[in-house]
């Protein structure tokens, strides 16, 4: 039980920086969001999670030189796939804000990451762990897909409540706590992050064999997973680069690095406070995930933290000023709903 405890507890964490990432960047001063984006992104997807595993896996050079190529290319596609998810995802939050971006991102994100490698295994693989099938056969298992399900429920609640409050609020009040709402714009980034950002989980699993080399090669097995960040991020890197350089080229933005009218020191700051908090989340994460050995229970933990810890900041920053009591009373619900599943999933997995 103490293990279970451990991993939520370490899942809260990194739910709290994954929901708490952006605020840095909101702060940031006469710079186009593509400059702040990108080099917020060198230290999320380069920097940090280069520094992470030269800190705890011993030999890590050696554990990607002695990978299986398919390993290495698997794992770093998906993370090219995650990249589009992260990109849009900073744009979801541009145009939607913390509260109903997170939502419905989070709702799509959880049910493809936490469904898809178990589903895979069982039609694609001869695996006999880890699979639906299996899942279904055992109590612990069972609590945890229903988990999944309650988990579901709880973000289409908050999402209702975040439509709501687009019919409720003035414009004044919509861009008093996102400057630049625009649901439409937002939907649509919305939609293609939360089913892209699953890939982040698929990448997980695609690169187990470096997790277990890391492992082999005498890391402790809660940062097994940090040779594997890399490698995905690589791929996060590479997409997020492509599209923020040529927004720069056609922006004209790329003096953004070097304006003299701007706070540059404090800009540069900021991003790096926002870069590294957002990398927090999966170095958390994958020592969360190392304790609790389910890929469905950890993702959607994982998940489930973020939209409340968003929604606390959404509330914070005064993103549903003007809105109603019934309104806030559903976002409210969709959050009590959110810590049952996670109470449903941590039981679970102690039935395992």
């Amino acid at each position: 039980m103490g293990a279970v405890i451990l991993g939520i507890f370490l899942h809260f964490v990194g739910g709290f920086a994954a929901g708490s990432f952006y605020i840095p960047y909101k702060e940031v001063k006469r710079w186009s969001w593509e400059s702040l984006w990108i080099l917020g992104g060198l230290f999320s997807w380069l920097l940090v999670p280069w520094i992470a595993a030269v800190l705890t896996v011993p030999g890590y050079g050696e554990v990607l030189a002695g990978a299986d190529f398919s390993t290495l290319f698997w794992t770093y596609i998906f993370g090219v796939l995650w990249g589009i998810g992260g990109l849009t995802f900073g744009l979801t939050m541009r145009y939607l804000g913390l509260s109903l971006g997170m939502s419905i991102v989070m709702g799509l994100t959880s049910t493809f990451g936490a469904l898809m490698p178990p589903l895979y295994r069982d039609l694609f693989t001869n695996a006999e762990d880890g699979t639906i099938s299996q899942m279904l056969t055992h109590a612990g298992g069972q609590w945890v897909l229903v988990g999944v399900a309650v988990s579901l429920i709880g973000i289409a609640i908050c999402g209702r409540a975040g439509m709501m409050k687009e019919k409720e609020v003035s414009d004044d009040d919509k861009y008093a706590g996102v400057a630049e709402f625009s649901l439409g714009k937002g939907l649509i980034v919305a939609v293609i992050s939360g089913v892209l950002s699953a890939a982040f989980n698929w990448g997980i699993n695609a690169g187990r064999p470096l997790a277990e080399a890391a492992i082999d090669s005498g890391a402790n097995s809660l940062f097994q997973n940090n040779v594997t960040f890399m490698v995905i991020m690589w791929g996060g890197l590479t997409t997020n680069a492509i599209w923020c350089i040529a927004m720069n080229f056609r922006n004209r933005s790329y003096g953004d690095y070097v304006n003299s009218d701007s706070p540059l020191l404090r800009n540069y700051l900021l991003c790096a406070a926002a870069g590294t908090t957002w990398f927090l989340q999966f170095f958390f994460y994958g020592m969360g995930a190392s304790r609790l050995h389910n890929d469905a229970s950890s993702w959607v933990l994982h998940m489930s933290f973020i939209i409340i810890v968003s929604n606390l900041w959404g509330l914070f920053f005064r993103e549903w000023r003007g809105t109603s009591t019934a309104n806030r009373s559903v976002l409210t619900a969709g959050i009590v709903v959110i810590l049952v599943s996670i109470a449903m999933v941590g039981w679970g997995n102690y039935l395992r």
